[in-house]
């Protein structure tokens, strides 16, 4: 007998009880949920919400703060559960085995799109092993260069790399968006630049600082103390939204129109989730992104608050796979 890889099983099983009740499914660019109805109250136990980075971290610190607000409006704990490693896709296999009944969540971020090729070879794909709730927010880099760096612009920047310099930057390492953002610059400007990957990005602005790099991309909220204190310059930001506090910022986009390559996080469910459930988890998703407190608490964060819908957000995963896809083949780039 033919074995199906874990998440085919699933989808098969999900689809065979929807259809069994005569459900309708709910369309949102090839993910597919359940409409079969939870039995009982929703929810009457406490949630778990997975993340796939370490405590402390910002995704970690990001993922409290929406957790905190949706206890108090579910009436139930929503316990954050650190999964890290592996680009978050360990935590993606965990909530992809879990049980669909709204109960486990995950916090995920645009590095498990970027990762979606080899999350395949698990068994899982980021269009069907999972349902999308809806979006959390945006977090800006920002292309930086010490304060007293000759580069003082995105056009310096280009010409230098034409006339062969072949400036070296700095990201937290290979696969991660930040590295993508770099990618997708130079394959829009046409130009080539030495990329330095580092292991996480904690030593990334002390050797900017100290000299041995010439430029970093940063989370825009770890530069943005540097660059009030004077030691560091922002040449561009990769989100086309200004941020909060470095408004005077320029942006990519206002030199390569339409750039935009900012991580994005979102929440998702376990494919096959009831629709009842996913309606529910939607509108609190919502509700607490809009919510001052929580907008704020991303702020501090580095983040800018972003309110999708569960359709809306399916069809951003859709265009995002598609783009970091088409990105790394263009790019020659490999990720293990």
């Amino acid at each position: 007998m033919k074995r199906f890889p874990l998440m085919t099983r699933r989808s098969l099983i999900g689809f065979g009880a929807s259809v069994a009740a005569s459900a309708t499914l709910i369309p949102g660019a090839g993910f597919a949920q359940s409409a079969v109805a939870q039995s009982g109250p929703f929810p009457a136990r406490p949630l778990r919400l997975l993340v796939g980075f370490s405590a402390g971290g910002g995704a970690d610190a990001i993922a409290r703060t929406v957790a905190a607000r949706l206890s108090a409006q579910l009436g139930q704990n929503v316990v954050v559960e650190n999964r890290p490693g592996a680009s978050s896709t360990i935590a993606a296999g965990v909530l992809a085995e879990s049980p669909a009944d709204g109960y486990t969540l995950m916090l995920a971020d645009s590095s498990l799109l970027i990762a979606a090729r080899a999350m395949q070879k698990t068994g899982l794909d980021a269009r069907s092993s999972f349902a999308p709730i809806g979006a959390v927010a945006t977090a800006p880099l920002a292309v930086a260069v010490r304060a007293d760096s000759p580069l003082r612009s995105l056009e310096d920047l280009a010409a230098s790399a034409r006339r062969g310099e072949s400036p070296s930057y700095a990201t937290s390492g290979i696969g991660t968006v930040h590295h993508l953002a770099m990618e997708l610059l130079q394959v829009r400007a046409s130009i080539r630049l030495n990329h330095v990957p580092y292991r996480g990005a904690a030593q990334i602005v002390p050797d900017l600082l100290g000299g041995q790099l010439p430029i970093a991309v940063l989370s825009a909220a770890a530069a943005l103390g540097h660059v009030k204190a004077g030691r560091i310059r922002v040449l561009g930001l990769t989100s086309p939204e200004p941020f909060a506090g470095a408004e005077d910022w320029r942006r990519i986009a206002d030199w390569i129109p339409g750039f935009d390559a900012s991580p994005r996080l979102f929440v998702l469910a376990p494919a096959g989730t009831p629709a009842g459930v996913v309606t529910r988890l939607e509108r609190e998703v919502i509700a607490a992104i809009s919510d001052t407190e929580v907008v704020q608490g991303l702020s501090k964060q580095g983040a800018v608050a972003r309110r999708r819908s569960a359709a809306e957000l399916a069809r951003d995963i859709t265009e995002e796979l598609d783009r970091w896809d088409r990105l790394v083949r263009d790019a020659g780039i490999v990720l293990g």
